[in-house]
């Protein structure tokens, strides 16, 4: 029934009302109902027989940003009024409610924290300029690595890649080198054998 109800408050064309709210934007007239959502979730879980609680959830609210539209705004000021008249926070002072809340649509987009740590992407007339360019530099890129890695297979010299054939060939050379000693040693020794006799 509530969600069909804030459907009809959700007008289609002209102004756009919410929660008794006149809006001008659709979005910000479904801000104000998504709005009245939480703030009819919050008030059923809200005890005010615990002001400090209120006072934690008011300054989260506020801080977090929670609540943007009119109808938020009437929720907050509900809350921070309470709190005022609330003997056990006498003394305390109880944040304002601060300007960045009462924008609406383009503004709010403007004042969002979230905007001021990220940065907007590249535009897409820059974005199709630039990816040609980087097409083409890629495949250059591993064009040139792959050369590297022939030009570094191919070399005399041991490297990460041909080590290991390195030194086989290597040992492989020494290997023949000392057989071939050793048959000469071994044909000495006969011919010095068969001189002996």
């Amino acid at each position: 029934m509530e969600e069909r109800q804030g459907q009809e408050n959700l007008q289609q064309d002209g102004p756009y009302i919410a929660g008794g709210f006149a809006f001008f934007a659709k979005e910000d007239a479904g801000q104000a109902e998504e709005e009245l959502k939480k703030i009819k979730y919050l008030e059923e879980k809200m005890d005010y027989s615990q002001p400090e609680v209120i006072l934690r959830v008011y300054e989260k609210a506020i801080r977090e940003r929670v609540f943007s539209t009119s109808a938020g705004l009437v929720f907050l000021k509900k809350i921070q009024d309470y709190l005022k008249q609330s003997p056990q926070l006498a003394g305390r002072e109880i944040p304002a409610i601060p300007p960045y809340m009462t924008s609406m649509s383009k503004q709010r987009e403007k004042t969002s924290p979230a905007r001021k740590r990220v940065k907007p992407s590249v535009s897409k007339e820059k974005q199709s300029a630039v990816l040609p360019c980087s097409i083409i530099l890629n495949i250059l890129l591993a064009i040139a690595i792959m050369a590297m890695f022939v030009i570094t297979l191919n070399a005399d010299e041991p490297n990460v890649l041909n080590y290991e054939r390195a030194l086989q060939d290597k040992y492989a050379s020494w290997e023949q080198q000392l057989t071939e000693r050793e048959q000469a040693v071994r044909a000495r020794e006969l011919e010095l054998s068969m001189s002996e006799e």
